[in-house]
């Protein structure tokens, strides 16, 4: 089988895919177009987020058996319709969840403790304890939207904590003994901090708008280590001026895409983004959760693991 390898990964993918006898061919600069031209030769190809695999290019993929997404979502896949071809679709959520929860639990520590603003105070020659005085996770509620790989990996690093970890997801009988499953309206009764765990979908897109923080019953902390597009800036901002949301742990932005620097070279910043990184209960990072030295290479494995299941 010929497989065609779109974004650069852990070597060891190309490696054991070489010791399989499958034939590996790279290509991380031509243009869409000029992959489309040559894509019907191959097998199988291997892809992160480089570009997104619609109609017209599964089309061109006539002699395709599977594509294999080095990550945990299919969103940039027409699923439906390569499902419809009899492609099988490979993905990796295993593969970076524990890295997601930790990265999560990270966030939301540093929030309580004020590490950020404590640490540029610190640097600028500032030593303010009164103004720095934190929050025990101990006692809180913590609510969880969706009940997958992410949610599982974050609710399990909660363990050691002496709090109550509830979930809500559309699928039944989700919970574990690390999380409850509740309704969604008993989630926002209840929860002290909102973690979102959800897969880009039209049910979770603009998810967390003015309507739905409205509806928590306290002021609440959120952390969005799952997709930007699920959170709407202006009304998170607004939420935060108000204080019905406490502060902001945020790997992922509404207006995360590759062009992102361009933000700041075209002195076009939205407004509601200046807000927030002038914000110290808000913290930042440009998705990195699921992006560790230890998780990179676990992808890899478990997208060769999927291939070698499949088709050898």
């Amino acid at each position: 089988m010929k497989v065609i390898h779109l974004d650069t990964n852990h070597p060891l993918l190309i490696n054991q895919l070489n010791k399989l006898g499958f034939t590996n061919d790279e290509d991380y600069s031509s243009s869409k177009e000029d992959i489309e031209a040559k894509i019907h030769n191959y097998d199988g190809f291997i892809i992160r987020s480089r570009f997104k695999i619609d109609k017209a290019f599964i089309d061109k993929a006539t002699n395709l058996k599977f594509i294999g997404r080095v990550g945990a979502g299919l969103e940039n896949i027409d699923c439906e319709y390569a499902i419809s071809k009899n492609i099988a679709l490979i993905a990796a959520p295993e593969g970076n969840r524990n890295a997601v929860g930790e990265h999560t639990l990270g966030m939301l520590l540093s929030l309580f403790n004020k590490l950020n603003k404590a640490d540029k105070e610190i640097r600028a020659g500032k030593w303010l304890r009164e103004e720095n005085r934190g929050l025990e996770l101990d006692g809180k509620t913590i609510g969880l939207i969706g009940y997958g790989n992410m949610g599982k990996s974050f609710a399990k690093k909660l363990r050691g904590f002496d709090v109550d970890v509830l979930c809500y997801d559309i699928k039944s009988n989700v919970g574990d003994e690390n999380c409850k499953q509740v309704s969604l309206e008993e989630l926002q009764q209840r929860s002290d901090v909102l973690s979102l765990h959800t897969p880009q979908t039209t049910l979770t897109r603009n998810m967390i708008n003015k309507a739905f923080i409205n509806r928590f019953k306290k002021s609440f902390w959120l952390l969005n280590t799952a997709r930007g597009t699920s959170v709407v800036t202006k009304d998170l901002v607004a939420a935060l001026k108000s204080g019905k949301i406490l502060g902001a742990g945020l790997d992922v932005l509404e207006y995360e895409k590759s062009s992102f620097e361009n933000l700041f070279s075209d002195k076009n910043l939205p407004e509601a983004f200046q807000y927030l990184i002038a914000s110290e209960n808000v913290i930042l990072s440009p998705h990195v959760a699921g992006w560790t030295i230890e998780s990179n290479e676990k992808l890899a494995q478990t997208i060769v693991d999927k291939i070698k299941a499949k088709f050898c």
